[in-house]
């Protein structure tokens, strides 16, 4: 807290790429904020992730010309994750909020964001167009998709349910996102910040927002930092996997192994019709063996031994490795989860 006793607010503004935009949406940003002075302190901390337009000298002017505007410029392009890591160590609020430059999120998100933040003791409140009460509005039709199917997709993986794991317009509790040992460099750490979170059971909010892109499609042609939607599609998928790797092995071991018994328990019925029909025209004395009768649906129907065998063999190593990665995935929970306590006691 400072003297006032008003909540110091850190705005994160991670920007590659910006000079179509930056100059207007920090100064709506820093119009607001003045509008909200006598309820926050704020900064405003522009991330220059490597820049090759005019995005170092507008953000420099920008800061000379109002003191609560700071700059950081990575030399060059690190990606998405490291320039949010290097805000959160570089934010002096006690809240820091993470904002996407092109204001597709409006900027009034974060009274609403940092008010829910306080109001619950909330250590992370995040904004999802995806829950009831979200829009999105303006978003070209492909990456709408994408991005939503991702998102379903993560929320079927997580233990916890929420609807939104790849925005990164949320708000922080700095004590707390501080103490994550973040590893991924781009769009990645959105979900691994939830995932982590979600470990050291800390307290996370979504509320309904509205991502719209109207204002944003008027620069079509003139930004240079889209995202690359495939690339980020299949790091959203993979980052699924950091939830609960192990039902994707269980379940498809557990499907293949269902496929196998069930071609299996046939063959074991067929070769025991027919020792059975064997036996009743044999003459005393004389018995058709179980093997006999093996022997002869293997000669018959080679390819159902051939087929249910391997897909027993392929179905018992996905179990396998899906146990496998239960039992890693509580291992590295457990370390992570003694290694952030650890971390925390040093630091007080």
């Amino acid at each position: 807290m400072t003297v006032s006793n008003k909540p110091f607010l850190s705005i994160v503004a991670p920007c590659y790429n910006e000079e179509a935009l930056l100059e207007i949406n920090i100064n709506t940003i820093i119009n607001y904020l003045q509008s909200k002075n006598d309820k926050y302190n704020w900064e405003i901390v522009i991330i220059n992730d490597g820049s090759k337009d005019k995005t170092a000298v507008i953000a420099n002017k920008l800061a000379e010309q109002n003191t609560a505007v700071r700059v950081i410029h990575h030399p060059t392009n690190l990606n998405l994750g490291n320039a949010i890591k290097t805000g959160f160590s570089n934010s002096k609020g006690e809240i820091i909020v993470v904002l996407d430059i092109d204001l597709s999120y409006s900027e009034q998100y974060i009274e609403i964001m940092v008010d829910k933040l306080i109001e619950t003791s909330a250590d992370i409140v995040m904004a999802s167009p995806y829950m009831k009460g979200g829009k999105v509005i303006a978003v070209p039709f492909f990456r709408r998709v994408m991005s939503s199917w991702v998102n379903r997709f993560m929320s079927f993986a997580a233990q916890d349910k929420y609807h939104t794991f790849t925005g990164m317009v949320r708000a922080y509790r700095k004590e707390f996102v501080q103490t994550l040992n973040l590893k991924t460099r781009d769009y990645e750490i959105n979900p691994e910040i939830i995932y982590k979170a979600m470990i050291l059971r800390a307290k996370i909010i979504e509320i309904p927002a509205n991502l719209d892109w109207t204002e944003q499609n008027k620069f079509a042609g003139k930004r240079k930092s889209s995202l690359r939607v495939l690339r980020s599609f299949f790091s959203g998928l993979m980052s699924g996997f950091i939830f609960r790797p192990y039902i994707f092995f269980i379940g498809i071991g557990s499907f293949l192994m269902l496929l196998s018994l069930y071609e299996l328990i046939w063959l074991l019925y067929d070769v025991l019709a027919g020792v059975a029909k064997f036996n009743g025209v044999l003459q005393p004395g004389e018995v058709h063996s179980f093997s006999h009768s093996l022997a002869q649906e293997f000669n018959k129907n080679p390819q159902s031994f051939l087929v249910g065998g391997i897909t027993f063999i392929i179905a018992i190593q996905f179990l396998s490795v899906g146990f496998l990665s239960l039992q890693s995935k509580r291992y590295f929970e457990e370390l992570f989860h003694l290694g952030t306590s650890f971390k925390k006691k040093n630091e007080n």
